[in-house]
């Protein structure tokens, strides 16, 4: 049984730093995942934050978040991580990360849109007071 379960949330200051963690278990290898991070705020739907493919040798972020915040992942460990820089007001959401595999398939090696995921954790609450 896959799972995907999030850590690190909390309530920071604007211009504060959090990093978030996402513990992957079960399923296929997860050096054969794309990960990604997406984040939910009050009112709003889902937006996507950040990419990574199974190697990590390519990244994409959203473009309010660029130059702010950065997604790795350690293989080894099965663990994927979002260091959140200079946060502020309207970053608060819940965040989530999310899986699929292209291990045997011909599907891309990084994907933007939600539909591409697979699998999502329950998710972790940033809090960004002004």
């Amino acid at each position: 049984q896959v799972q995907l379960v999030e850590s690190g949330g909390g309530l920071v200051q604007a211009g504060g730093s959090l990093t978030l963690s996402c513990a992957a278990s079960g399923g296929n290898t997860f050096s054969g995942d794309v990960m990604a991070w997406y984040r939910e705020a009050p009112g709003k739907g889902l937006e996507w934050v950040s990419s990574i493919s199974s190697g990590a040798d390519i990244t994409k972020y959203a473009d309010s978040m660029k130059g702010r915040f950065t997604i790795s992942r350690d293989n080894a460990k099965n663990m994927l991580y979002l260091q959140m820089n200079s946060l502020k007001p309207e970053d608060t959401a819940v965040y989530y990360c999310a899986k699929y595999s292209i291990l045997g398939t011909y599907r891309s090696r990084l994907a933007e849109t939600s539909y591409e995921y697979d699998y999502w954790g329950q998710g972790t609450q940033v809090t960004v007071s002004s």
